[in-house]
């Protein structure tokens, strides 16, 4: 699952909970990234390790009114994206595929008015927590959902400080909103597939 993977274990343990209002539900992510390096020669892969950093997160669901409220999850597919990230599994490791045409294509589906109504919802949000895979990820989402300067400042922050961390790294954003005030939040994360996952909260 990649950088979306945060997602959809959320939403499992939101399900959890939902079936068990008394259940506690312990989400956990660890990538250790800089596992994976490999002496490499070609632009693109070396431009793909060079964002990824280690990073591990922790997040605790119940039935609490405490902290954000998970709701609405959606997942949707880019068409005709399969082989745009993927990860080959070698003798030395996980060699990382990251097309540079990935941006572009983010940017392309933000132009569907239905993906946009799927990921925005009936309100505007007033916070934003984006999967930092890169500035220039960030910058097609920013642009495609035409958001205000700053909306992205929390995902952006967590680039600067500690880099792609895979899974992780959405929950790095969100640690960075809790204790703020939240009416509708927008968490959005994309992985291999070409796949984007989100829930509001």
């Amino acid at each position: 699952m990649g950088c979306y993977a945060a997602v959809t274990a959320l939403r499992s343990a939101r399900h959890i909970v939902r079936s068990d209002p008394a259940a506690r539900v312990l989400v956990v992510t660890v990538e250790l990234s800089t596992l994976h390096l490999a002496n490499d020669d070609r632009i693109e892969p070396l431009l793909a390790m060079l964002q990824f950093g280690d990073g591990a997160a922790a997040a605790l669901v119940s039935a609490t009114r405490e902290g954000f409220a998970i709701d609405a999850p959606f997942a949707t597919t880019l068409p005709d994206s399969q082989g745009w990230i993927r990860w080959t599994v070698g003798d030395q490791g996980f060699a990382m595929h990251l097309s540079g045409e990935v941006p572009g294509r983010i940017a392309e589906a933000l132009a569907d008015p239905a993906l946009v109504a799927t990921i925005m919802g009936d309100a505007p949000a007033d916070s934003w927590a984006v999967h930092a895979g890169g500035r220039s990820i960030l910058d097609a989402v920013e642009h495609g959902l035409g958001l205000g300067q700053g909306a992205l400042a929390d995902s952006r922050g967590v680039l600067s400080d500690a880099g792609n961390m895979s899974s992780a790294t959405l929950m790095f954003v969100l640690a960075r909103q809790m204790g703020r005030a939240v009416s509708n939040g927008v968490a959005l994360a994309f992985g291999p597939g070409l796949a984007a996952e989100g829930f509001r909260y």
